[in-house]
């Protein structure tokens, strides 16, 4: 497949406009999958920017959702256990995918209390895999993947300069060191599995973003490994839904009013 980067990004007055505008994007995404391979393979990302993206779709836009035909995964997770503060999939459980129709059994979340960690990152990429052992890591294959950035360029829990952002075979591995809090152990999806998505959509606000997105569209078409989510290139295509603060260093030729 050939790769397709757009490089456009929509600017939205704040982090509400944009989150409404995206919770359109991922019913659309959602129903065009279902219509084409009877089936929404979703992953989401943790963080506080996409909190209001999950409330959203959690009321009346949610309401569009195929949750029946809806399988969510984690892109990352914190060495911790579901009930912990810091879990990722504890507060997407609590603030929004307990407030939908979907089985728990179409979510599937990454096991952070496990020890090792690394026993963890190869249970689920198995399962991410359908159960089978992946050969690569290009067996996953997703139809949307949501990702946000951190002030540092990371992306997941890939961070700067991070051994695992040079990972070719594996799709989930464990990170030892954190480049942001909490300091934690981590469990991510690598490079590969976050590529072999048919969309990937960023959601990125916040002034202290503003640097990280110059650094990001400045980098070359492989990308830098100073700036992790430079070097995210899915197979299908990318779009990045960014508040006005965050795209206040970027020049125009790369931004766009949302369309009406």
């Amino acid at each position: 497949m050939v790769l397709r980067v757009d490089r456009q990004v929509q600017v939205y007055p704040d982090l509400t406009a944009a989150s409404r505008a995206l919770a359109d994007e991922v019913v659309r995404c959602a129903a065009e999958s279902v219509r084409e391979r009877g089936r929404f393979r979703w992953v989401i990302s943790g963080g506080r920017t996409p909190l209001a993206l999950f409330q959203l779709l959690a009321g009346s836009p949610g309401r569009r959702m195929p949750w029946g035909a809806t399988e969510v995964f984690f892109a990352d997770e914190r060495c911790v256990g579901p009930r912990d503060p810091d879990s990722n999939f504890g507060a997407a459980w609590a603030g929004f995918l307990s407030r939908v129709p979907i089985r728990r059994r179409q979510v599937h979340r990454m096991r952070g209390e496990l020890r090792p960690p690394s026993r963890a990152a190869s249970e689920y990429a198995r399962e991410i895999a359908g159960g089978r052992t992946p050969k690569d890591a290009a067996a996953p294959r997703f139809d949307l993947v949501l990702l946000g950035i951190g002030p540092d360029g990371h992306t997941a829990s890939l961070f700067p300069n991070s051994p695992a952002l040079r990972e070719l075979r594996r799709s989930v591995v464990s990170v030892r060191r954190s480049g942001q809090p909490p300091f934690v152990p981590r469990l991510t999806m690598t490079l590969p599995a976050l590529r072999s998505s048919r969309e990937v959509i960023f959601l990125v606000a916040g002034p202290d973003k503003a640097k990280a997105m110059r650094a990001i569209f400045n980098a070359s078409d492989a990308g830098s490994f100073e700036w992790p989510a430079s070097r995210v290139r899915p197979m299908g295509t990318v779009q990045w839904f960014v508040d006005r603060d965050a795209a206040s260093a970027l020049p125009a030729a790369v931004t766009a009013r949302p369309p009406s």
